[in-house]
């Protein structure tokens, strides 16, 4: 395997760029004749433990760390994952720490997938990512893993130091048995030993990580629907200890199950361009102060978030004070304030 570069961008930025005349949201067509494979995660190796100050704990989840090592050779991976019907079955979903959903054109979402702890061998569909993706990445000092983007959102992603494989890296591979742009696959596990590098440095804590007991009472939740603008609706069910995603495209064994889902109502503009299909892109400002809803063991807390800049990490508090996140897999609706909507029910 070649020596890997300091920054990935610099080094598949030439098919990066070229797929961005044909990625709004359309992915390069043509199909390799590699058949599906199964996806399996498997850790990559842990890197010892080389900071004493680092806690004993995952960074995407908070979960103790077994063996006492909370750091990987290789940075968070961040895969923009397809969320429409067409991505059916998603692949390596199930295997991710954390998961983000985000605003897209045409009142659609996407999935922000984040790697950590383990990497499946395979995961997608794989799609292009957006601007929005800088103040979702950038706090932990993620990696991404897309299929391109728009030229202006390449600039920017590339403007904020964060890195990417795109299409063309090793690891992606077309899927011969769907139609593109939804059958760009990648070997998760070979990107993240491409990325890997010997004195990572542990990420630091995406959510204010706590105990259950530490919840305020909140009030009974055992359901719970977040409406986008555009219309898609995303909805979740508590069952035993996490919560079900209802209408979930993920390959049957593969959901991802969180143990809470956090709402926050963002900001959202005008990325300043069209997708091919002529529909205005939106940008979700993940920066300033909103509104949020921790759904946990079927109860909600209410409390306010906050978000000093793009690197900056989210705080979250109540009236009475800082608000924590019990440790765990969360998935985060990132749900308009205007034009989106979220219920729920006992």
């Amino acid at each position: 395997m070649a020596t890997t570069p300091t920054r990935p961008t610099s080094r598949y930025l030439g098919a990066a760029t070229a797929l961005a005349l044909c990625l709004g949201l359309a992915a390069c067509g043509g199909a390799d004749d590699e058949q599906t494979r199964a996806a399996s995660a498997v850790p990559i190796a842990e890197q010892p433990n080389g900071a004493p100050a680092d806690p004993d704990t995952w960074p995407l989840t908070g979960l103790e760390v077994a063996r006492g090592s909370s750091s990987q050779k290789h940075p968070v991976l961040v895969l923009k994952m397809d969320n429409t019907p067409a991505s059916a079955p998603q692949v390596g979903l199930g295997s991710a720490d954390l998961v983000v959903e985000e605003l897209v054109e045409g009142g659609m979402t996407r999935l922000a997938a984040f790697y950590y702890s383990k990497v499946p061998q395979d995961a997608g569909p794989v799609r292009s990512m957006r601007a929005s993706d800088i103040g979702i990445v950038a706090p932990v000092g993620g990696d991404m893993v897309t299929s391109g983007a728009a030229g202006v959102t390449i600039s920017r992603v590339q403007r904020a130091g964060i890195d990417f494989f795109a299409e063309g890296a090793p690891g992606f591979y077309r899927e011969g048995a769907r139609s593109a742009p939804y059958n760009l696959f990648v070997d998760l596990a070979e990107v993240g030993h491409e990325a890997s590098h010997a004195k990572a440095a542990r990420p630091a804590d995406y959510l204010p990580w706590g105990k259950p007991a530490d919840l305020p009472a909140g009030q009974p939740a055992g359901s719970l629907a977040a409406t986008f603008s555009g219309g898609h609706t995303t909805s979740w069910t508590h069952e035993g200890t996490g919560y079900r995603n209802v209408g979930s495209f993920a390959a049957e064994g593969d959901e991802f199950v969180p143990e809470t889902v956090l709402v926050l109502r963002v900001p959202v503009g005008d990325a300043g361009y069209r997708d091919p299909a002529g529909n205005p892109v939106p940008e979700t400002q993940f920066t300033g102060k909103g509104e949020a809803m921790v759904f946990h063991d079927g109860r909600l807390v209410r409390g306010t978030w906050s978000k000093k800049g793009l690197e900056a990490p989210l705080d979250l508090s109540t009236q009475a004070g800082p608000l924590t996140v019990p440790a765990g897999k969360v998935w985060i609706e990132l749900v308009p304030q205007d034009g989106g909507e979220v219920t729920f029910q006992p």
